[in-house]
């Protein structure tokens, strides 16, 4: 009969080993993302996602929001979606391609070396995530060219409907 004891110190010791795998890479992460926000280098860097943007069908003012939540995860991300449409930088469209993207392809700095930390082969995951991201973008953003194009035109038949006041 086996040792429920020894099942639960195992359990225990290497649940703390995994954490502290965890802990040795987000650490040093955490210190870098704060470092990068505090000179500015994220502005700096977010001019190179201009082509990205464009091919996802993004405005060039989406490029620092996708790479924030690329690079640091949703919650960063998020803040900086959230502040970009507040001051207007953001259409409807750019919001759910973002949140699109974002929702497979998060955080692949951090959480690519958090798996490696526990096993699993960085580059597949990577790759995986990246691939899902980008065809699920690339594809939402040209149905969502023809949607908003139906809108503008259903708008305009609307006002034309309208009497002139």
């Amino acid at each position: 009969m086996m040792d429920i004891s020894a099942v639960f110190q195992e359990a225990f010791f290497g649940s703390l080993a995994s954490v502290w795998n965890i802990a040795k890479v987000v650490m040093p992460l955490m210190i870098v993302i704060q470092v990068a926000k505090d000179y500015r280098l994220l502005d700096y860097l977010s001019r190179f996602m201009k082509p990205a943007t464009n091919f996802l069908g993004m405005s060039r003012e989406s490029g620092f929001p996708l790479m924030v939540g690329l690079a640091f995860g949703l919650s960063f991300g998020a803040g900086v979606i959230v502040q970009s449409a507040k001051e207007g930088n953001l259409s409807k469209k750019d919001l759910i391609l973002l949140s699109a993207f974002l929702a497979s392809c998060h955080a692949v700095v951090e959480d690519t070396l958090i798996f490696v930390a526990v096993g699993a082969n960085g580059w597949i995951l990577l790759s995986a995530r990246l691939l899902t991201a980008i065809v699920a973008t690339f594809l939402l953003s040209k149905r969502l060219t023809h949607l908003t194009h139906d809108d503008t035109m259903q708008i305009q038949r609307e006002n034309m409907k309208q009497p002139v006041s």
